[in-house]
C-alpha cells in the first residue's frame, strides 16, 4: 500500500468517523473536524512508521541489531520482534532495512544462548530482566519465520539460530515439567519463588505475562495458543531450510501436546457468553477470566493465527474481553477499550485499540476504535503505553515503540478493506 493510498484512506476514515461522531453540524464544521481528525490520524502513522525503524533499531559493530523498547533502554525480545516485524515487506526494495531485520534474527539468538530465561537484555549483551515469559522464546522463532516466508531469504538461518531454536525446544520441555524439571525461581512469584501449584497439562508453565506481571495461575492460554502456531512454523523451517528431520519433530510434536492441553483445560463456561477461553488455569479447575492489552492476549488469537476470526468460541472469548465483565475493560468519556494490572485503573492501552482493529470484521468497529486512537493524541503524535480514557493527557510511558509499529501494521494492512467499505 502507497503513502499516498495510505493517507487517502485516513481522510476517508476521518469522514466517515466525524459524520459518526457530530452528526447536524454544518458542512464547513464537518470539513474542519474531518480535517483535523485526518491530521492527526497522518501524524501519528508518519511518527510511528519513521521512528520505530529510524531510532529505536540501532546496528552494533557486531553487525547485529539492537532495538530499544522505547524510553527504557533495553532491548526485550518480544517488543523487538513485534516493533520491526512491521518492516518485512520493505526488506526486499530497502537493503538498510532489510540488514537491520537480518541483524535482529541474529542478536536474538546471541540473547537467548546467553540466558533463555531472561526477557531483556541490554546493548552490550547483560541481562537488564530475568523474568521466564514463554512469549519471548518464541517471538523470535515468530519473526525470523515471518521474514524468511515473506522475503524468501535464508540467510538468516545460520547454524548459531539453529542452536538457539534447539535451546528454546528444551526449555519449553521442561517447563512442561515445571515441577520436576525446573531450577527457575523468581521473587515477585508465590510459593518462594515457584509460583502457584499447577497440575500437568501438556501445555508449558509461565512465570510471568507479556506485560512482565506474574502470572496467577501458571498455565497462559493465549500464550500457549501462540507456543502451538509458533511451534509448527518451527516445524516448517526445521523440514525445508535446516533439513533437520528430528527436530522438526520434536517440534510438533510439542504444538500436539500444547494444543491437546490448551483445548482440554483452558476454558471456562460463563453465564452470558458461553464457552469462552481462560487467560490463565492451573490445571486444578482454576481459571482466571479476563485479558490484557499486551500481545499475546485473548483478543489478538487471529492475528497470531491459532484460530480464524470467525470461530465461535473465538467471537464469544472477544464479546467477553471486550465488555466490563473482563476486569481490565475500561470506558470513558474518550476511549474504551482493554487496559491491563500493569498500569492504574481507568487506563486504556493503545496497544489492545489496535489490536481490536486489526481483529475485527465490522468497518464501522475500525473507525470507532480510530477516534479513540485520535483523541489520545496529546500533540506529540505518539502512542503511549497507555492513557486515562477520561483524561488523555494522564498517560503512562511517553515513548513506547511497540503500539506505534502496530498502529502502522493496522493502517497499512486494513485500508484497502476500510476504502473499499468507505466507497
Amino acid at each position: 500500500m502507497t503513502i499516498l493510498k495510505v493517507m487517502q484512506w485516513l481522510r476517508i476514515t476521518a469522514a466517515a468517523l466525524t459524520l459518526c461522531l457530530v452528526a447536524g453540524w454544518s458542512q464547513t464544521a464537518l470539513a474542519a473536524e474531518t480535517t483535523a481528525l485526518a491530521s492527526t490520524l497522518e501524524r501519528i502513522y508518519l511518527t510511528a512508521y519513521d521512528e520505530a525503524i529510524n531510532r529505536h533499531a540501532v546496528e552494533e559493530r557486531d553487525h547485529t541489531t539492537y532495538v530499544s523498547t522505547g524510553d527504557i533502554q533495553a532491548d526485550w525480545l518480544r517488543d523487538s520482534s513485534a516493533i520491526v516485524s512491521t518492516y518485512i515487506g520493505l526488506a526486499h526494495s530497502d537493503d538498510r532495512i532489510g540488514e537491520l531485520l537480518r541483524g535482529v534474527v541474529a542478536r536474538q539468538a546471541r540473547y537467548i544462548q546467553i540466558d533463555p530465561y531472561a526477557n531483556a537484555f541490554s546493548s552490550d549483551y547483560h541481562v537488564v530482566e530475568r523474568k521466564f515469559e514463554v512469549d519471548s522464546l518464541l517471538y523470535p522463532i515468530w519473526f525470523a519465520y515471518h521474514y524468511w516466508s515473506e522475503t524468501g531469504d535464508r540467510s538468516v538461518f545460520t547454524p548459531e539460530v539453529n542452536a538457539s531454536f534447539a535451546r528454546v525446544l528444551k526449555v519449553l520441555h521442561d517447563e512442561q515439567h515445571h515441577n520436576s524439571r525446573s531450577s527457575y525461581r523468581h521473587p515477585q512469584l508465590a510459593d518462594d519463588g515457584r509460583g502457584s501449584p499447577v497440575r500437568y497439562t501438556g501445555m508449558v508453565w509461565d512465570g510471568f505475562r507479556p506485560s512482565d506481571d506474574p502470572c496467577r495461575y501458571q498455565y497462559n492460554i493465549p500464550v500457549n495458543m501462540f507456543a502451538v502456531v509458533v511451534m509448527r512454523e518451527l516445524t516448517s523451517i526445521e523440514r525445508n531450510v535446516y533439513h533437520n528431520g528430528p527436530m522438526a519433530a520434536n517440534a510438533w510434536g510439542l504444538s500436539v501436546e500444547v494444543e491437546r492441553g490448551v483445548e482440554r483445560y483452558g476454558s471456562a463456561f460463563l453465564p452470558g457468553f458461553g464457552r469462552i477461553y481462560a487467560y490463565e488455569v492451573d490445571g486444578y479447575g482454576h481459571a482466571n477470566l479476563m485479558d490484557d492489552a499486551n500481545i499475546p492476549s485473548l483478543l489478538s488469537i487471529p492475528y497470531f493465527g491459532y484460530l480464524p476470526t470467525s470461530d465461535t468460541m473465538y467471537q464469544a472469548t472477544r464479546r467477553f474481553a471486550l465488555s466490563t465483565r473482563n476486569p481490565y475493560y475500561f470506558v470513558g468519556r474518550y476511549a474504551r477499550g482493554i487496559g491491563s494490572p500493569h498500569t492504574p485503573p481507568g487506563y486504556v492501552w493503545p496497544l489492545s485499540l489496535v489490536m481490536q482493529a486489526l481483529t475485527s470484521t465490522d468497518p464501522a468497529e475500525v473507525q470507532t476504535v480510530l477516534g479513540y486512537i485520535a483523541a489520545s493524541d496529546v500533540g506529540d503524535h505518539r502512542l503511549h503505553e497507555s492513557f486515562d480514557a477520561n483524561r488523555p493527557d494522564q498517560y503512562t510511558r511517553a515513548d513506547f515503540a511497540w503500539p506505534n509499529a502496530l498502529y502502522a501494521q493496522l493502517v497499512l494492512t486494513r485500508g484497502g478493506d476500510a476504502m473499499a467499505f468507505a466507497h
